[in-house]
C-alpha cells in the first residue's frame, strides 16, 4: 500500500467484504476524474486484491487521476462468506459499486475471472448509469461464459491480452471479441501474469484511459 490508500470495510450480500481505497495524489488541488472498482482473480486459485496485476490496474486508473478500489470477494482475505462460482461474486462488485460509488463518474476493471465479473456488472449497469470505462485485462474466455460488452459501452472498452497466455489462450478472446468488433490489445511476449511485463502493462491502460476519453464527443 502507499501513502493514499485507505482499508475499507464494505458490507456485502454475504457478510462484510474488505477493501482498499487508492487516491490520486495532490488531491488538495484537484477533485479526482471517478472511481474505478477493480475485481481480482479466482479465489479458488490464489486470486486476491493484492495481486500484481490487480495492483497495476489501480495504478493506472490512480495515475490518470482516477480514485481506485479493490477489494476481496467473498471468502477471501478477510471478506465473509463462500466461492460461489460468479453468482455471488458479481453480488459482491454490485454492492461495493453501490455502497462506495452510488453516483457520479464510474469505471470497471478485472483481471482474468475478474474480468469476467466485471463484464457482468457492466452489462447489469450500462442501463442504469453511465460506465466511463470498462478495463478487461487477461479476460478468462475460455473458462466462463463471458457475457457480451454492451454495445453503447464497446467505444469505451479496452482488452489487454499477452500473446503467449498459458491459461486463457488469446485464441479464446479473439473468438469472443471478433463478432463484437472489440479490438484486443496484445502485448508480445506477456504470459498470463504479465511477469516481468507490468510497466508496460500500466502504460497500456493509462493510454487506453486518455484515448477514450479524447474520442468522447464534447
Amino acid at each position: 500500500m502507499n501513502a493514499q490508500t485507505q482499508k475499507l470495510t464494505i458490507q456485502g450480500p454475504a457478510g462484510t467484504l474488505e477493501g482498499l481505497w487508492d487516491t490520486p495524489a495532490g488531491l488538495a488541488m484537484a477533485q479526482p476524474l471517478g472511481t474505478a472498482v477493480i475485481a481480482h482473480p479466482h479465489p479458488l486459485h490464489g486470486g486476491t486484491m493484492d495481486n500484481k496485476v490487480v495492483q497495476t490496474v489501480a495504478r493506472a486508473f490512480v495515475q490518470a487521476g482516477w480514485c481506485a478500489l479493490r477489494f476481496n470477494f467473498r471468502g477471501v482475505g478477510n471478506s465473509e462468506g463462500m466461492y460461489d462460482a460468479g453468482r455471488g461474486e458479481l453480488e459482491d462488485m454490485l454492492a461495493v459499486i453501490q455502497c462506495h460509488v452510488p453516483n457520479g463518474p464510474l469505471a470497471l476493471g478485472g483481471f482474468s475471472f475478474g474480468a469476467f465479473v466485471a463484464g457482468a456488472a457492466a452489462v447489469r449497469l450500462h442501463l442504469q448509469r453511465h460506465i466511463e470505462h470498462l478495463i478487461l485485462v487477461g479476460a478468462a474466455a475460455s473458462r466462463f461464459n463471458l457475457e457480451q460488452v454492451p454495445v453503447s459501452l464497446r467505444p469505451r472498452t479496452l482488452l489487454v491480452h499477452g500473446e503467449v497466455d498459458d491459461t486463457v489462450p488469446l485464441s479464446a478472446v479473439m473468438d469472443w471479441a471478433r463478432p463484437q468488433n472489440l479490438p484486443v490489445t496484445v502485448l508480445p511476449g506477456c504470459s498470463h501474469f504479465f511477469h516481468g511485463q507490468l510497466p508496460l502493462l500500466r502504460q497500456v491502460i493509462c493510454g487506453g484511459i486518455a484515448a477514450h476519453v479524447a474520442a468522447v464527443p464534447a
